[in-house]
């Protein structure tokens, strides 16, 4: 079975990576404890709230009493998640009874914040310098033009017009975590690229941005600066322009890269240039679940395991060519069919049967969205069968021990590696046994103890 790759639910999950010296520097930004503070369980904003002017530690023992014996586990996880992003800073006292103590910076900016109010991270650009700007629905239609030439030179970038390669430090982003290669051989997608495409738009976006990040030391960039620049962005108004001029060089590198996904527009005048904030980039500080950027299904399957797209998208073929046989397009229509030699294919690129069926009801047609079940009840049955049907026999790196010198070492041997998780295999009869290859050389000092 491939293994599921872990996406990121949104920033905050990045910044609660960040060792404790980075994730302070962060809280230097108001807007960066701003955005922690929405990202929040309401459980959690109330305790920061309720702290937010006490500088004496609180026991941990004070803080239960707050909330009724019924919500103990939504206590639980808010603590758990103040302490993760170092909101909340656990002290302990000589008897080892824990309390907890808002961090100074995030608490100084915050009370900063109640009292003079929020601010715009940059002033827009005068509307007599800009002239006409694209409205929200053109952003929103070049936000998803950019992202599905994104996708579709991922599956094949001769699909795509010469002028819309990424840059280096895009493609480097790519190769690591989608993109795979040999010597002197083309990219090609890796078994996380094929399960890539068939995510959400907003999953993939949390993917890209954390690689993005992590790889961001590599091109010598301080990924705290990154992550401070990229929730700052969140609070930029969807469709104002900003000047190109007050961003650092950090910035202005990461604004082009950004822009070749959607994130943002770049648009040049006769002096000045600008960028202007799509929906994606003002979503960057939500989770997935808050997330308002839906979109209307366009997959009808029926029970005779043909499938119909009512779209006129290349990517939308194209990702529907992962897991089925599509016959024939037409101006607004993808005719297919799932069958069980297209599915081998798709299940040979590390793609799963949960993830097809996961797609298929998420990109479900509005006609077929109220029903239960969305995809027809054998359809789904049948695509879990035949990925089963590849998965009967496990190929697992082993060793075979035999020829022992009497029953009670073999016994011995076998009662080890039964103990230890590493058995098998075993056969009393003949005396042999087989264990994990991981553990050989743990059951070699083992034999050795015993003669």
């Amino acid at each position: 079975m491939p293994q599921v790759m872990v996406v990121a639910r949104n920033f905050m999950d990045m910044v609660a990576a960040l060792p404790a010296s980075k994730l302070d520097m962060l809280y230097d930004s108001a807007f960066i404890c701003e955005a922690v503070l929405r990202s929040f369980p309401p459980l959690a904003k109330k305790y920061v709230l309720q702290m937010l002017y006490v500088s004496a530690p609180v026991p941990a023992a004070a803080i239960e009493e707050w909330v009724l014996d019924e919500y103990a586990s939504k206590h639980k996880v808010a603590i758990d998640r103040l302490v993760q992003l170092r909101v909340f800073v656990e002290v302990r006292d000589r008897r080892k009874e824990v309390s907890y103590r808002m961090n100074n910076k995030f608490q100084a900016n915050m009370q900063k914040y109640l009292v003079s109010g929020g601010s715009l991270p940059r002033e827009p650009v005068p509307s007599s310098i800009t002239s006409r700007l694209p409205t929200v629905t053109e952003l929103e239609n070049y936000a998803l033009e950019q992202w599905e030439c994104f996708l579709l030179q991922l599956i094949n970038s001769s699909q795509v017009e010469k002028g819309t390669s990424f840059s280096s430090s895009m493609m480097r982003t790519f190769q690591r975590g989608l993109l795979s290669s040999r010597d002197n051989e083309a990219h090609k997608l890796s078994e996380n690229g094929f399960q890539f495409l068939l995510m959400e738009t907003n999953a993939q976006l949390w993917y890209i941005m954390r690689e993005y990040i992590s790889s961001a030391e590599e091109r010598g960039v301080d990924p705290t600066e990154l992550i401070s620049f990229l929730l700052e962005l969140s609070f930029h108004t969807l469709g104002d322009a900003y000047s190109l001029n007050t961003l650092t060089d950090v910035q202005r590198i990461a604004i082009r890269d950004l822009a070749e996904l959607g994130l943002v527009k770049l648009q040049q005048g006769r002096k000045d240039s600008w960028f202007i904030p799509t929906k994606l980039a003002t979503n960057l500080s939500s989770s997935l679940s808050d997330s308002s950027a839906s979109k209307e299904g366009i997959v009808v399957v029926e029970t005779n395991f043909r499938l119909y797209a009512y779209s006129a998208s290349r990517l939308h073929c194209e990702i529907l060519r992962l897991f089925s046989r599509v016959e024939y397009q037409l101006p607004n229509l993808i005719v297919g069919a799932i069958t069980k030699e297209s599915l081998y294919g798709a299940f040979d690129n590390g793609i799963t049967a949960e993830q097809i069926i996961a797609f298929l009801q998420q990109n479900a047609h509005p006609r077929v969205i109220d029903k239960i079940p969305i995809v027809p009840e054998n359809v789904t049955d049948q695509i879990r069968l035949w990925e089963n049907d590849r998965n009967r026999v496990e190929m697992v790196l082993s060793h075979a021990y035999e020829d022992f010198p009497s029953k009670d070492m073999f016994e011995q041997c076998c009662d080890y590696a039964r103990d230890n998780g590493f058995l098998l295999w075993e056969d009393a009869k003949k005396m042999r046994l087989i264990v994990r290859g991981e553990f050989h050389e743990e059951m070699r000092v083992f034999l050795r103890r015993q003669r």
